[in-house]
């Protein structure tokens, strides 16, 4: 499956790696990567050789059966007459990762193109296979497509096929939501230090705690709260802090997070 990814930046640059690594591990993938300097090919294809590197956006897009807009929003427009100008989308699979930027949009963009548009919303964890994706297809894209796609983006991790309100609110629990978890983290490694944990210490024992709660909640299928329950002793140590928590409003907190996202 010839892939062209256009834009190498964060996350453009997270679904090549990914791929690569899945190529590593058997994967029929073949990966092009674009980017506005040679500076950024260099230092992608650095680490991972087997992309083939290229500032000539449309050059990948005509060799590509799947080409992904990886760009900001705001450059999505100009990017889209380029690659899209003397047809070069037309019956091409056209995946957008550019926020906002929803399949409508695209059609606009693409008048005329027989291209099969699906909008996309990644995270960064698709680097290391571990990404929580959500698919949008436009109403014309054929159920094959989109199975095609589902299976390409299961090679990065979890997919979720939804309507447009399913996945804006995904994406605040997924796209923006790793970056609260991450936040989470952080303050649990200051606490670490504040107790007299070295901050590397402190994180990986963080980390490690993470991990292990999620590993709990996949493996045994248990509700957050029946998991709560198996480590709380009445009168002890955890329902202490979990108190602290609530006391300070961290579910309110975290809930509004999510919602100020979607306003």
């Amino acid at each position: 499956m010839r892939i062209s990814v256009i834009g190498a930046g964060n996350m453009g640059g997270a679904l090549a790696k990914g791929w690569v690594k899945a190529m590593r591990d058997g994967a029929d993938l073949d990966i092009t990567v674009t980017a506005r300097t040679q500076q950024s090919l260099d230092r992608i294809k650095a680490d991972f050789p087997e992309l083939h590197c290229t500032l000539d956006n449309k050059t990948a897009v005509a060799e590509a059966e799947i080409v992904v807009l990886a760009v900001k929003p705001w450059m999505a427009k100009t990017v889209i007459d380029e690659i899209a100008s003397e047809g070069r989308l037309d019956g091409k699979i056209f995946i957008s990762v550019a926020a906002n930027i929803l399949p409508e949009d695209l059609k606009a963009m693409l008048p005329g193109s027989t291209a099969q548009i699906l909008y996309v919303m990644p995270n960064i964890a698709a680097e290391y296979c571990q990404s929580m994706t959500f698919i949008s297809p436009a109403d014309d894209v054929p159920a094959e497509t989109v199975k095609t796609v589902e299976r390409l983006l299961s090679l990065l991790g979890k997919t979720q096929v939804c309507d447009l309100k399913t996945l804006a609110a995904g994406n605040m629990l997924a796209g923006c939501g790793i970056a609260y978890v991450m936040r989470f983290i952080h303050a649990m490694m200051q606490g670490g230090v504040e107790l007299g944990l070295y901050p590397a210490n402190a994180q990986q024992i963080a980390q490690q705690t993470m991990t292990g709660a999620v590993a709990v909640l996949q493996e045994s299928g248990l509700h957050p709260e029946a998991a709560i329950d198996k480590v709380t002793t009445p009168g002890g140590l955890t329902i202490r802090g979990l108190n602290e928590l609530e006391h300070s409003g961290m579910t309110s907190a975290v809930i509004r997070c999510l919602k100020a996202g979607m306003k």
